[in-house]
């Protein structure tokens, strides 16, 4: 077989296929660059999912005219000057492929202009072949459109999603990186309807507020702390806004938005007793490490770093989230829905990062903007046509219409007072101090009981306070290898299968450890001699079967996770039961226990042990607040 000698124009398009697969790869290092370029404010519009048009304005530095070509050729960089720099990046590109590979594959225009400039530079490449260079005038800062995603390449146009799928993609993307950098402000429209708009004021919480709304806002603890010479700057969420799967998990290195195996390993072991089985918490925070302690040259799409000592990262970042995480009232408060009877106006719905009611503020078809006022009334509508050809979109894609802005502000206004009311510090419920203040005022449905406290009204479950009164109790023990035993005489006889003796004799050093005593009787039969009194008010034999059982169907997260795993287990079984009647004073008995807890606001299995329902919901729903 001969060995041909591919020609340029082939090579550009493989290697462009490396960087650029989908428009939201395009937009992904367009703003970096923006990023880079020092923009306070950047515009992100795209039309058909970014397939057909991309434009990103932004008001950085610009590029130098004698620059602007070389800007376009492979492995042209102003980020790096040799080998030695790529162990020293502080700047999110760097590697010099973005502007080629996207021009190798599509239809690019630039104008951009720099600060003392008396006119900026037009400049359109399609398809790597340059097609006008012109004068024009233009603000300070860059502008690409880019047209066309593809269109030279039908063997990869084909692989693109719909228009929804990429414009979604493009929207996370947006997200992930206005949550990166708070100081600068985004906007993102899609079609002709803006999607997100943050202010750039710098607060991390603001953005959180602007993409996720007022439950995950009002539910965050906030990180700000040092381990070694790792530091983490953030916030976490309360296990009440736990999901089902990881895309709530967000996490940067030195403001670059990664995914990390052992990042995420740190953040799921933290909430290990915090969280039911399956739930993932919410986490936006920065990771800052010495940049010569990792490196961002490892993928060509930046989305992967490999640390020096990344056991050393995830010490850290676990350490510093798991204290975070201790002595917080994490209590979930139940908030009662409106009553259906209650008249109120239905807003429609939509998906914008403004909060679900964003498009009455500035809801558009086919280029017109109509605005709706509170009393439903539309007012006339006002055309707005959009060139898409235009050679010079409006600085910064500036509001087009002084009222809707002004609805927009008024409504975002709105919004975060109910969220800021969300904020009101409750009490501390579970210190000794308050422990006379609290009046227990009864058990419901044998399981339940109903606490009163300041102006809120608590519901503790009494299994899973009890249970995990027994788990830190024993934990405590078991960190410390002073596992108190509990003799059983007459010894417990079980016959077990030939697996489980199996099982059983690899981790019988685990067994006694635990506090098990266990011996052989013959046969299949084992004599159960002892067991760990913590759990003696369990049924002895179910609680060794139980533990013996988790070890055959095994684990999927670390050592340590497993043994707190089979400890819950043990504390689940023995913690007094639900349906079961109890006495007031073995109630009290629960909360003071409950009180010299490190983390008492949850069950070893994530449950909550106490919800919250505060008087203001009670006034509300009795209709004495309207």
């Amino acid at each position: 077989m001969a060995i041909n000698i591919l020609d340029e124009e082939t090579i550009n398009k493989i290697a462009a296929g490396e960087v650029v697969d989908r428009p939201s790869s395009i937009v992904k290092e367009l703003v970096e660059n923006a990023i880079d370029a020092g923009a306070s404010a950047i515009t992100v519009e795209i039309k058909d999912g970014g397939i057909s048009m991309i434009r990103i304005t932004d008001n950085g530095k610009g590029i130098e005219k004698e620059d602007i070509r070389k800007a376009f050729y492979r492995h042209a960089t102003s980020k790096i000057q040799s080998e030695k720099d790529l162990m020293n990046i502080g700047t999110l590109g760097f590697r010099g492929e973005a502007l080629s590979s996207i021009c190798a594959v599509a239809q690019v225009e630039l104008i951009t202009k720099t600060e003392g400039s008396l006119t900026g530079i037009r400049y359109e490449i399609n398809g790597g072949k340059e097609e006008a260079f012109e004068e024009i005038g233009a603000p300070d800062g860059t502008t690409f459109v880019v047209r066309n995603v593809f269109y030279n390449v039908p063997a990869r146009q084909k692989f693109l999603k719909s228009p929804t799928s990429e414009g979604g993609a493009i929207s996370t993307l947006m997200e992930h990186l206005a949550l990166s950098r708070p100081d600068i402000s985004f906007r993102f429209i899609s079609g002709s309807s803006p999607k997100l708009q943050t202010t750039g004021n710098g607060k991390l919480k603001d953005v959180i507020y602007t993409i996720y709304g007022r439950e995950i806002a009002a539910n965050l603890i906030e990180v700000d702390d040092t381990e070694g010479n790792i530091s983490v700057k953030g916030f976490i969420g309360k296990p009440v806004i736990a999901r089902s799967t990881r895309a709530m998990e967000q996490y940067y290195i030195n403001d670059r938005f990664i995914k990390n195996n052992m990042i995420q390993k740190a953040i799921e072991e933290a909430y290990d007793n915090y969280l039911m089985l399956h739930k993932y918490p919410f986490t936006v925070f920065g990771i800052y490490i010495d940049q010569e302690l990792l490196d961002v040259n490892v993928h060509p799409a930046k989305m992967e770093v490999r640390f020096s000592d990344a056991q050393q990262v995830y010490e850290s970042v676990k350490t510093i989230l798991l204290r975070a995480l201790a002595g917080k009232q994490i209590i979930n408060r139940v908030e009662l829905p409106e009553a259906k009877e209650a008249p109120r106006q239905e807003l429609p719905a939509s998906d914008s990062a403004f909060g679900k009611n964003f498009d009455l503020i500035w809801p558009s078809t086919n280029n017109r903007a109509v605005e709706i006022f509170e009393d439903g009334n539309k007012k006339e509508p006002v055309m707005h046509e959009q060139a898409e050809d235009a050679r010079l979109p409006e600085p910064f894609e500036q509001v087009r219409n002084e009222e809707a802005t002004l609805k927009k502000q008024m409504f975002f206004e709105e919004e975060k007072k109910k969220y800021e009311q969300t904020e009101l510090i409750t009490p501390e419920l579970l210190h000794e101090e308050n422990l006379t203040k609290i009046n227990v005022i009864g058990q419901i449905f044998k399981t339940y009981w109903i606490l009163e406290y300041g102006d809120s009204v608590y519901m503790m479950d009494q299994h899973a306070a009890h249970e995990k009164i027994l788990f830190e109790q024993f934990m405590e023990e078991f960190d410390n290898a002073n596992v108190s035993r509990q003799t059983i005489n007459p010894p417990i006889i079980v016959s077990l299968t030939e697996e489980q003796i199996g099982i059983l004799n690899e981790h019988m050093d685990s067994f006694e450890e635990m506090g098990f005593e266990i011996d052989e009787f013959g046969g299949n039969e084992y004599a159960i001699r002892s067991i760990p009194s913590n759990f003696s008010s369990a049924d002895k034999k179910e609680l060794f079967l139980e533990t013996l059982d988790s070890y055959v169907s095994g684990s999927t997260r670390s050592l340590q996770s497993s043994v707190r795993g089979r400890i819950a287990t043990m504390a689940c079984k023995a913690a007094v039961k639900g349906n079961t009647y109890i006495s007031k004073e073995e109630a009290e008995r629960l909360i003071k226990d409950l009180m010299k807890l490190k983390n008492p606001y949850n069950c070893p299995h994530g449950r909550p042990t106490i919800i919250e329902m505060t008087k203001y919901e009670f006034d509300r729903k009795f209709k004495r607040i309207i």
